[in-house]
């Protein structure tokens, strides 16, 4: 079981992550990237899985270079096997996984009706089996010592939709059912499994709508904060899902949108 309430710290170091080791997918750049830089500020040691070899180590040495430890473990997000000898190695060589941040994801737009299986297919794979995969594998561990986070970051879609990516929005919705799925056969067992869903944040996945002057007005006009978000501003709700702060919150879903799910 969780720590009981009396035993927890009190006040800031509630949210303290010293101690704590951090596994990031999808962690070279963008959303991953930040969230790793914020966990690592907030005291932890991160772990880094991304598909760009060269991305993920130049992430790792700017993460060294700014003092915090760091260390890379790629390996195919979408391999079920591959996830499990990659996190059950890590574990056994190097020390445990407290915190996991399935972040990996892909997007392919296009009207629903051309919409290309094959794309279809690894969206599946890519937004809804690592979820699983990853989680999977380092919940075993995590159950074993009776404590542990996990964060899926899911998305505004999990709850919304919009033309030309409705594929993106199945599996956005899957991982945060998924999450509610992790955290009824898991809390038991003292893991907390949560989802983050960004609103429209200027990510590299997210380039060719920031590049859309059109998109971009609409998106002001449609959010009620005005703009467009920073992903450094995931790093607070990251940052409370994954520490003692969130010991009894269990299976919800931030949304962290500048209010777009809030406003018609």
């Amino acid at each position: 079981m969780g720590a009981p309430a009396e035993a927890l710290p009190q006040g800031l170091s509630l949210f303290d992550l010293s101690a704590r080791r951090a596994l990031v997918t999808g962690a070279s750049q963008g959303i991953g990237l930040a969230l790793a830089r914020g966990l690592a500020a907030a005291g932890a040691a991160v772990v880094l899985d991304a598909r760009d070899a060269a991305r993920l180590d130049a992430a790792a040495e700017g993460l060294a270079a700014a003092g915090h430890e760091v260390a890379t473990l790629p390996f195919d997000v979408t391999d079920h096997a591959a996830a499990r000898t990659a996190v059950d190695g890590f574990e056994a060589g190097v020390g445990p996984i407290d915190i996991l941040i399935n972040n990996a994801g892909q997007q392919h737009r296009a009207p629903l009706e051309t919409f290309p299986d094959d794309a279809f297919q690894r969206l599946l794979q890519v937004n809804v089996a690592s979820v699983f995969n990853v989680a999977q594998a380092c919940a075993r561990h995590m159950i074993a010592r009776g404590r542990g986070h996990i964060v899926n970051i899911c998305s505004v879609q999990s709850a919304l939709a919009r033309p030309g990516i409705a594929p993106y929005t199945a599996t956005k919705g899957a991982v945060a059912n998924l999450t509610k799925g992790m955290a009824t056969d898991w809390a038991r067992h003292g893991l907390n499994c949560n989802g983050l869903a960004p609103g429209y944040f200027e990510t590299p996945l997210n380039a060719a709508l920031v590049a859309d002057p059109a998109f971009s007005d609409w998106l002001a006009r449609r959010t009620p904060a005005g703009r467009w978000g920073r992903v450094e501003e995931l790093v607070g709700a990251a940052v409370f899902l994954s520490s003692d702060a969130a010991s009894f919150v269990n299976g919800t879903v931030i949304y962290v949108d500048g209010g777009i799910t809030a406003a018609l």
